[in-house]
């Protein structure tokens, strides 16, 4: 199937000869760019797309808008999220020829990440751009769909300094634009500002139409109209060539629709039959060249009839300059489809059964597709979706086809197995689950009724190969549901089976059945068979050369190698990883960042935090679009714990909020929650009444039952206790949380996890310390000490600050070792965390309310050449978190700008 763009969609509008200059909205415009969004709101027929067309157009008459502008017109395809953001992208990039490059290949890969990261790599690219760039979205009406709002929503949210959106629309979309309003980031054109002045409408209607009207009767049409440019311009139309203007003038009324349904009437009327009759035709096209045209009349000339109808101006509007695509006015085509399902409604399908089929043999078939549903031609439609679905799979077109199955009436769709299949598939990989077994079950009828025949009899099926490996997709996607319900008994049974079902060539199938296996198993602990499937999937995936999903495959395989405490072989698998990408000639690799990010995490388990960090910013350099979904929040994860390790608490606890933010939840177990890191960190550095808070907010207890997907949280939960007794404020008995620690220690050597182990063991032996039980913490300690040493584990130990010194030093005086030394060194040099309580941060005494730490390393970059981008890059935090410390420092100092915030923090000796 074609990727092709529709180039017409980024045609402005060209300035028409003669049109009326419009200073006052052009001024309110320009004045627009202040803000973040200029929303031009209004019913049709007001000249909105006109106004920004002129706007932006280096004229002589209107001197143009400052900027690059960039222009996208939507249509309702464009509900489908993927489709709207790579237009938006190649919209951008006929003003910005590289913008948005590296966010474009999120779009192009099969695995879909979160909107938030795809957006967050589009607007640091954008951020970098010189000069300002203006995007307008014409007829943002026709959006509906929740996801592309959100979306548009975090882009406002995060709008670089550079880029200005605009939005023209008959009605305000869902959009928090009562805080843009209230913040001063809109800007409103509205119908009551478009409607033409008395002024303006004299001179359009004697200046550019020639109609010298009386001065009464130019007031008189434009106070019936109250100014409605479409009604102005349908009535000059009526009134050419007449001599009673004025009974014209006085023959109608009023502003309201039917004015415009009598006005067109009107137009019409004096037009030969053979017009009328194209025009009506012709309606159901949403763009129109002469050869489409011909197909849909039956006629031919098409070329000429649409030259000769802009040339006598009625509602033609060009798409590009060569003058080959057209459309008509909104207003214009909504009265002409109207006119035609009165008087001809069974013509409808015929018509658009035309346009599908030239659309289908000029290789559009997303536009004979969407023909076909149009014109209730749904047996052809189907047998369309069906040729192209493979393809749609592999460009993560999900919501596109989706939408085309559930336009098909139920009978027809349920005719087809391949499809009822594929609409179950589609709304799982979007996170939904409604009615999908139903489908899967339909798919299932077939498949027993036609048991191993090409095609069951009454079924209609028209790719073969898709039909044949039906049977193990679907017990595939039986897995995954009852994974997803937290069944991992069924999810197991079901992957058994599509295994047993799937060809030996079919490694696709097998893979992720595989994988399932191995999510099934890791979902309850036992992470030794969990560890086996994926190392069998990996292997599955690499066969038929699907690079990124063995990358994908190899970030499980390194957290669960983590899990069973061993660091060298979650080494050896990333390495190996990389070595299979850096083979594979694919410009940008999804998942070969995540591998960087891996390795980052162990460099800093050994303490090695500069080897981290270069990791980190081979990974940061690589770009988010090459990392996986989760990539965003891993990476952030890594990064906090490297600068909690340098000292920088406030930016870990930064980078672990926006960790938490950017998660994006998948099928793999979510064994170490972001929130549960944080109340760790905080814990550590003594701020207990938020580690306290957490264990109130996700309701963990030393009475809970033992899962193996909350031994992470449990383990918190132990750590944060214990310190609440380290700094003699504790209300719960510590031999409980010793004996608690004692269940979880018991449950995690049954599972082998020997890296719970460690860290199990070692807080066991703090607890016991803390108790007086010296020689039980000593044995405790050398426990972890053991399984540690052989894979180099040194922050585990290191971090716990004080405490661990005075155990490392009694164990010291029993043995010694390189390991146990190297232990003691890297706490004497300060590299681990001191266990004190947390001190309030000092204050300025000039300042009321004192700037924190994070506050003065964004006051200081204010004073250089680096703009909000470039300050965030520096600070490795979102733009969005720069911006909230930039708004909390200017209220602390009492200023409104940058420059004002620089000066005013000297005068007060801040910088």
């Amino acid at each position: 199937m074609s990727h092709a763009l529709i180039e017409t969609k980024f045609f402005r509008p060209s300035p028409r000869p003669g049109r009326v200059a419009r200073p006052r909205l052009h001024d309110r415009l320009d004045r627009g760019l202040a803000a973040k969004l200029m929303l031009v709101s209004a019913p049709a027929g007001f000249g909105k797309t006109t106004l920004l067309a002129d706007w932006l157009a280096p004229t002589d008459l209107t001197g143009g808008a400052p900027g690059r502008g960039a222009w996208l017109a939507l249509d309702p395809a464009d509900n489908d999220p993927t489709r709207f953001w790579r237009y938006v992208v190649a919209a951008l990039q006929t003003a910005l020829p590289s913008a948005g490059e590296h966010a474009l290949t999120l779009l192009e890969d099969r695995q879909t990440p979160s909107v938030e990261v795809f957006l967050t790599v589009l607007v640091n690219e954008l951020g970098k751009a010189d000069g300002d760039t203006i995007l307008v979205l014409d007829d943002y009406h026709v959006i509906e769909s929740p996801a592309v709002h959100e979306g548009v929503a975090f882009l406002l949210a995060h709008l670089p300094v550079g880029l200005h959106l605009v939005m023209a629309t008959r009605s305000d979309p869902p959009l928090p634009l009562p805080r843009l309003r209230a913040s001063g980031d809109l800007v409103e054109v509205r119908a009551a500002d478009l409607r033409f002045t008395a002024e303006e409408a004299a001179t359009y209607l004697n200046g550019v139409m020639g109609l010298e009207l009386r001065p009464s009767d130019v007031h008189a049409l434009e106070g019936r109209t109250e100014g409605w440019i479409a009604a102005l311009q349908l009535a000059a139309l009526s009134m050419a060539g007449r001599q009673d203007a004025s009974a014209f003038i006085a023959g109608f009324a009023g502003d309201d629709r039917y004015v415009v349904d009598y006005l067109v009437e009107e137009v019409l009327q004096r037009l030969p039959a053979d017009v009328q009759d194209f025009l009506l035709r012709t309606s159901v096209l949403d763009r129109m060249n002469g050869s489409l045209c011909n197909a849909v009349t039956g006629q031919d000339g098409g070329r000429v009839m649409l030259e000769t109808l802009e040339r006598d101006n009625l509602f033609v509007v060009p798409m590009d300059d060569q003058r080959h695509w057209y459309r008509y006015h909104h207003l214009f085509a909504d009265v002409l489809r109207g006119r035609l399902l009165d008087e001809q409604p069974d013509l409808l399908g015929e018509l658009h059964a035309h346009a599908a089929t030239w659309h289908e043999h000029q290789g559009d078939i997303a536009e004979a597709i969407r023909h076909f549903l149009l014109g209730a031609q749904f047996v052809r439609a189907a047998e369309l979706i069906e040729t192209v679905l493979p393809a749609l799979r592999r460009d993560r077109r999900e919501t596109t086809f989706r939408g085309w199955l559930e336009a098909l009436p139920t009978d027809v769709l349920r005719a087809r197995p391949v499809l009822c299949h594929a609409l179950a598939g589609a709304r799982m990989s979007t996170g939904e689950f409604g009615g999908v077994e139903e489908l899967l079950d339909a798919t299932q009828e077939w498949l027993d009724l036609g048991g191993h025949a090409s095609a069951p009899p009454g079924g209609q099926i028209v790719d073969r190969d898709e039909y044949a490996r039906l049977p193990g997709d679907v017990a595939v996607h039986r897995a995954g549901i009852a994974l997803i319900r937290g069944e991992p008994e069924q999810t197991t049974q079901h992957a058994h089976r599509a295994l047993d079902l799937a060809g030996p060539d079919d490694h696709l199938t097998r893979g992720a059945a595989l994988a399932l296996l191995g999510l099934a198993a890791w979902s309850t602990g036992d992470v030794t068979t969990g560890h086996d499937s994926y190392a069998e999937c990996l292997g599955e995936f690499e066969l038929v050369g699907h690079v990124s999903d063995v990358l994908g495959c190899s970030v499980a395989l390194g957290d669960l190698e983590v899990v069973q405490g061993r660091l060298s072989a979650a080494v050896r698998t990333y390495r190996a990883a990389l070595e299979l990408a850096d083979g594979h000639h694919t410009p940008v690799l999804r998942g070969r960042a995540d591998m960087h990010v891996g390795l980052a995490a162990r460099y800093h388990e050994q303490d090695d935090l500069p080897a981290a960090r270069r990791e980190l910013s081979v990974s940061r350099e690589l770009g988010e679009h090459a990392g996986l979904p989760q990539d965003a929040y891993r990476w952030r994860v890594v990064m906090a714990a490297v600068r909690e390790a340098e000292g920088d608490i406030e930016v870990a606890i930064d980078l672990l909020d926006e960790a938490e933010r950017l998660y994006t939840g998948d099928f793999l177990p979510a064994v170490r929650p972001v929130p549960a890191i944080r109340a760790r960190t905080w814990a550590r550095h003594g701020h207990l009444d938020a580690a306290l808070g957490w264990i109130k907010q996700v309701g963990v207890s030393l009475d809970d039952p033992l899962l193996y997907l909350r031994e992470f949280e449990h383990v918190t939960l132990a750590r944060v206790l214990l310190a609440q007794h380290e700094r003699g404020v504790a209300s719960t008995d510590l031999a409980r949380v010793v004996r608690f620690l004692d269940r979880l220690l018991s449950a995690a050597t049954d599972g082998h996890r020997a890296g719970s182990v460690v860290e199990i063991q070692l807080t066991r032996a703090l607890a016991l310390q803390r108790l007086g039980d010296d020689e039980p913490a000593l044995t405790a300690l050398g426990a972890a000490l053991h399984l540690a040493e052989p894979e180099g584990y040194v922050r585990t130990f290191v971090d716990e600050g004080a405490p661990m010194a005075t155990l490392l030093a009694a164990a010291g005086r029993r043995t010694s070792s390189p390991y146990l030394a190297r232990l003691r060194s890297a706490l004497a040099t300060g590299r681990g965390t001191v266990s004190v309580p947390a001190l309030p941060l000092p204050r300025h005494e000039s300042l009321v309310d004192p700037l924190s730490n994070r506050e003065r390393d964004v006051l200081r970059l204010l004073d250089t050449e680096l703009n909000g981008p470039d300050i965030a890059r520096e600070l490795v935090v979102s733009l969005n978190t720069v911006r909230t410390h930039t708004k909390n420092l200017y209220m602390k100092l009492g200023v409104t700008s940058r420059r004002a915030a620089v000066l005013r923090a000297k005068e007060l000796d801040l910088l």
